[in-house]
């Protein structure tokens, strides 16, 4: 399996509201408040599914719902992914763009504090997330759960059927522009960077987080690596799983202080 769903059977906690940032009909976040008057940090959550259209929004309404009982503000994103028209690599990067720039309208007419939004990304998601900080660092910090954060790795491991060259068009021979411009290892990211990963993740290997750190510790970037022992691929992004509450906590830590 490439997405959680299957660890959830029930629909997740209702959105306070579906709001739409663009035009087509996958241009779309659910927002969920916190109870009490604010300002609360926000967070945006990107989901991942190899950035395929078959993969959705949903299962990440459980995390999202409940990090807003743990006082954010939640966006989760819903963007236009391959296999629908317009996704791919830039369209998808470019509703993540889209999705971000309108939380940050939201601050106008939410209780968000403006000064701590942070960005968060599962697998895929995670590479779109650390992309995005890359060229829109106005955010807090961001996130990367289990992230596909080497292109050029993820397609030189032909990890999920040649996910990798679906996105971006091609592989790296034929696109090499795309693979600069997409893949975090080749980015350079000036706000803070968390990094999530299980030891036992048989989808995305943990070495492909830990030769990102060491790489962006050597460009003198603010990256930091939270390996979890004995921990697959999903178990990061479920708030039932035993792990839930230390990636809440790091998570926490990130607009704290």
């Amino acid at each position: 399996m490439e997405n959680s769903e299957h660890i959830f059977t029930d629909p997740p906690p209702p959105a306070d509201a579906r709001l739409r940032y663009g035009g087509d009909q996958y241009q779309f976040g659910d927002l969920r408040l916190p109870k009490g008057a604010g300002p609360f940090p926000a967070a945006m959550f990107v989901h991942g599914g190899f950035w395929r259209a078959r993969y959705d929004l949903a299962h990440t309404g459980f995390l999202c719902a409940t990090l807003t009982k743990a006082g954010f503000v939640t966006w989760n994103l819903e963007y236009r992914r391959v296999g629908n028209p317009g996704g791919g690599w830039p369209g998808s990067f470019e509703d993540v763009t889209a999705g971000y720039q309108f939380l940050k309208q939201l601050a106008a007419k939410y209780p968000i504090d403006a000064r701590r939004i942070v960005v968060l990304g599962h697998s895929a998601g995670g590479e779109l997330a650390l992309a995005l900080a890359a060229h829109h660092n106005s955010m807090r910090a961001v996130a990367s759960l289990a992230g596909l954060v080497n292109l050029r790795e993820v397609w030189n491991l032909h990890l999920s059927n040649d996910a990798a060259a679906e996105f971006l068009g091609g592989p790296p021979e034929r696109v090499p522009d795309h693979y600069r411009e997409a893949s975090p290892t080749e980015l350079d990211i000036h706000c803070k960077q968390l990094l999530i990963h299980g030891t036992d993740d048989d989808i995305v290997p943990v070495t492909m987080s830990r030769e990102y750190v060491k790489l962006k510790r050597q460009k003198n970037e603010d990256v930091s690596l939270l390996e979890i022992p004995k921990v697959g691929h999903f178990e990061i992004v479920d708030p039932e799983s035993r792990v839930w509450e230390q990636v809440q906590k790091a998570v926490v830590a990130l607009v704290s202080g």
